[in-house]
């Protein structure tokens, strides 16, 4: 027998960003819970709206299913004495196991060794009526919720107050009692257009009833709406919405009854940069923004309202009445911070403190500025340029604009530098220099940007190693995580030829923190490569290439990012080949081989006279020719066609090791044989150790 489940808490309106991360581990915990008690059942579906979060369970096992148990117990000789009579073991037997002494005679079984006491029984199954209570309980529990509270004089703790419990297992109320409340079939509508509680009728109705009582339950449906109802009002006033999928999830999470409404600005307004009104349109008001066919802003917004007005005019004049101040600030801002170059703002960096031990963010900037010069010789910037970008880089902290909306940092130092009359690239940089922000985010454009981003990064990652506080597994507080799979990322994409241990050295030598210490300083370096140069991994993870593969070119030690890709995509492309695993095997024997002769020397050359057989002198002549081969392509970095190349070599290397013997008596033969193997490792080692691409066993 089976019946749908439904589960509706009824709240105060959940915190909006929130709210998919509440309802997704309402159903993940739920699910979790009803697979643990082996309970069957059809499809799940989830529900979250301001006031509510739900779950509706299709077919759901009204029974959990009965089990059998099997329990042994002492062997015959221990359960029963000489006279036939129980031990007290059989006793405690007995008693655990609910069985009456007189009954332990017909217990025996053997358990293919002896005869042991034996207790075979079926458990019945528990209704699920009863489970549901304490499931729904564990499962609220468990919700991803940074601080809880109370309300009343109750005792139970949530995200918010709970005004009402929904539980309905077919037609019938589950008798339980959740937060303190005793569960119904009472529901709410719309808190205005149907405030009057809602008696559901079945689990299955509880969507079309909710629906008719203006509460669109389902999150998905209800962002579908909103996303087609605010491109719907966008086009109809000539633009075409921008719809930031993070503000769409919160507008989606604030609304029950989505109603789209168009409002309008005055047009002076589009002289401030329009990533400050868009700003100030999304964070204050969450709003959405539309752009004409050329990209560029129109003075109008989409709001979308929680009701569904006799006369939605007058909703519109009183959005566009909060509105309008909104942007007079932001245009008060960008007026006030032009007055101010942002060279003059450099001063009032040195009263913020970067951290404690690494002094202030103009001390910052001051040994950006230095390691961004060094840097320049690399990224192909002019390093005055790159310099002058790392001295202004924090400038806009400090203006009004980035303090009432932080999300404008280097986009506002960007404007700034251009009024002030610094040059373009420079203006770029101060914008750049956060590129990446997150992952698939695009990269620095410029020469000069792509040096500010790394040196200002390379500063931090130096930095806060050298003062003893790397990240933990938990704790990142200074993101040095993101910082190093940024520093890679534009390494990598941009093609910057860099030493990452020597731009590492150069980052350290501008901080006072090591006081002339050398070791420390090095070791922090050797820290902080080994720290980045492990994000590789998780990179390559995420683009499905085997550990192995970065593992055999991270043997060789390298510390420039662009040649450790470069090399990992070539080894990865040559393990594709059919030859890579017979040669991979080959260079694992030839490693172990040579692993075993310390005392011979392998480093002689090849003795021609020496070679005796023909397979021998089949790979010697096979590693002549390849040597001379390769030679250019390894100078060209063109990795993917040296392992080609090298992959020729399966042939002769696999008769070498059918037809040859290489620990011979013969002291001057064996030597010549290794000397051999010692070439045809190094040939691969030019590019990797691909010995480690052997499966481990």
């Amino acid at each position: 027998m089976s019946a749908d489940f439904l589960v509706e808490i009824g709240t105060e309106e959940l915190p909006p960003k929130a709210l998919l991360t509440l309802s997704n581990a309402f159903h993940d915990e739920m699910l979790s819970q009803l697979k643990d008690h082996n309970l069957s059942f059809g499809d799940v579906r989830s529900f979250a709206a301001p006031r509510r979060l739900a779950l509706l369970v299709e077919e759901l096992a009204e029974e959990t299913p009965s089990r059998e148990i099997l329990a042994w117990g002492p062997p015959v000789n221990v359960a029963f004495d000489q006279d036939g009579n129980p031990t007290r073991a059989a006793e405690a037997f007995a008693s655990k196991n609910s069985i009456d002494l007189a009954d332990l005679r017909n217990k025996v079984e053997s358990d293919g060794k002896q005869d042991k006491l034996c207790h075979r029984a079926t458990l019945p199954g528990e209704t699920t009526e009863s489970l549901l209570g304490p499931m729904v309980e564990k499962a609220l529990a468990a919700l991803p919720i940074p601080k809880r509270m109370r309300w009343g004089a109750r005792r139970e703790e949530f995200v918010r107050p709970v005004h009402w419990v929904v539980m309905l297992l077919g037609n019938m109320v589950v008798p339980a009692n959740v937060l303190g409340i005793s569960a119904g079939n009472q529901s709410r509508g719309h808190r205005f257009h149907a405030p009057a509680a809602i008696t559901i009728e079945k689990p299955g109705s509880y969507r079309e009833q909710l629906r008719q009582a203006y509460v669109i339950a389902d999150f998905a449906e209800r962002r579908e709406l909103i996303r087609e109802g605010v491109t719907a009002a966008a086009l109809a006033s000539g633009g075409n919405a921008i719809i930031d999928p993070s503000l769409l999830d919160e507008v989606t999470a604030l609304n029950e009854w989505p109603v789209p409404l168009v409002g309008r600005f005055e047009e002076r307004f589009l002289q401030v940069p329009a990533e400050a009104l868009i700003s100030s349109m999304k964070e204050h008001q969450k709003y959405f923004h539309a752009e004409d066919t050329h990209g560029n802003l129109l003075p109008l917004f989409i709001t979308v309202a929680n009701i569904e007005s006799t006369d939605p005019s007058q909703v519109v004049d009183g959005n566009e009445r909060v509105i309008r101040p909104r942007l007079s600030d932001a245009a008060f801002f960008y007026e006030t911070d032009r007055k101010t170059s942002l060279e003059a703002r450099r001063e009032s960096l040195k009263a913020i403190v970067f951290q404690a031990k690494l002094g202030t963010v103009y001390d910052k900037t001051e040994r950006v500025a230095k390691l961004a010069a060094l840097l320049a010789n690399s990224t192909s910037a002019v390093s005055s340029q790159a310099a002058r970008a790392a001295q202004l880089s924090k400038s806009d902290l400090v203006s009004e604009m980035v303090g009432e909306f932080d999300d404008l940092q280097g986009i506002m130092g960007r404007y700034y530098a251009l009024h002030d009359g610094e040059h373009q690239e420079v203006a770029e940089a101060l914008f750049e220099q956060y590129l990446p922000r997150f992952a698939g985010d695009r990269l620095p454009a410029t020469a000069t940007g792509a040096t500010l981003a790394i040196a200002d990064r390379l500063d931090t990652l130096v930095g806060i190693f050298g003062i003893g506080q790397p990240p933990t597994g938990s704790r990142d507080p200074f993101a040095l995580r993101r910082a190093s799979l940024g520093v890679l990322r534009i390494l990598v994409e941009s093609q910057i030829d860099l030493d990452l241990e020597e731009a590492l050295a150069q980052a350290a030598s501008q901080h006072n923190i090591f006081n002339q210490d050398h070791t420390s300083r090095e070791e922090t370096v050797k820290q902080v490569l080994t720290y980045m140069l492990d994000r590789f991994r998780a990179w390559y993870e995420d683009e499905k290439i085997p550990v192995e593969v970065f593992q055999s070119v991270a043997a060789r030690q390298l510390t420039n990012p662009l040649d450790i890709h470069l090399r990992v995509q070539a080894v990865h492309t040559f393990n594709q080949l059919p030859e890579a695993l017979a040669l991979a095997t080959a260079n694992k024997r030839v490693s172990n081989i040579l692993a075993k002769q310390v005392s011979e020397s392998t480093a002689a050359a090849i003795n021609n006279t020496l070679l005796v057989d023909p397979a021998e002198k089949s790979l010697a002549e096979a590693l002549a020719e390849l040597s001379n081969d390769i030679n250019p392509l390894i100078a060209a970095r063109d990795y993917t066609d040296t392992l080609k190349q090298l992959a020729k070599l399966r042939v002769p290397v696999d008769r070498f090791f059918d037809d040859v013997m290489v620990m011979v008596d013969d002291d001057a033969l064996r030597a010549n044989r290794i000397a051999l193997l010692q070439q045809l490792r190094n040939l691969f080692l030019e590019v990797a150790d691909i010995s480690l691409l052997v499966p481990a066993k």
